[in-house]
């Protein structure tokens, strides 16, 4: 049951930030051009504490949108985004704050990225030791 609310949540927050901009498109006239080009990059990123995402319930879950312009419910979007688009949209080859000192307690902490990153289809899920551990794993993707 709990994995079903968690992909329940995830796909209901992944189906709002796709196709939410794209409500309002059908009120336009078929004549009007497109405004941008740009490849949806439209991501839902969750975290919950346990060892995988199927043994742990989701306690947040945010939106992060960053084409054309960035926007969501991540409290940083703008910084995220910058960030994801630093590391090629490869959320393992984000940079680690080399300057936060964590506990050695071990509360595992699993965070979970599904969505669309330019064009392409992307899910990751990374388990981390802890919160501390989780937030210093990148600048702004992860602290959410």
């Amino acid at each position: 049951m709990r994995n079903t609310a968690r992909w329940a949540a995830t796909l209901g927050l992944t189906a709002t930030a796709v196709c939410g901009p794209l409500a309002g498109a059908s009120l336009a006239s078929p004549a009007t051009a497109p405004a941008s080009l740009y490849a949806p990059s439209a991501l839902v990123l969750t975290v919950g504490h346990g060892e995988s995402a199927a043994a742990a319930a989701p306690l947040r879950a945010v939106t992060l949108t960053c084409a054309p312009t960035a926007s969501g419910t991540h409290p940083a979007a703008g910084a995220a985004c910058a960030e994801l688009r630093g590391a090629g949209g490869d959320l393992d080859a984000l940079a680690a704050e080399d300057e936060v000192m964590c506990t050695r307690e071990y509360a595992p902490v699993v965070v979970t990225v599904d969505g669309v990153w330019q064009g392409r289809r992307l899910s990751y899920e990374r388990t981390f030791a802890n919160e501390c551990v989780k937030n210093a794993g990148s600048a702004s993707v992860f602290t959410f």
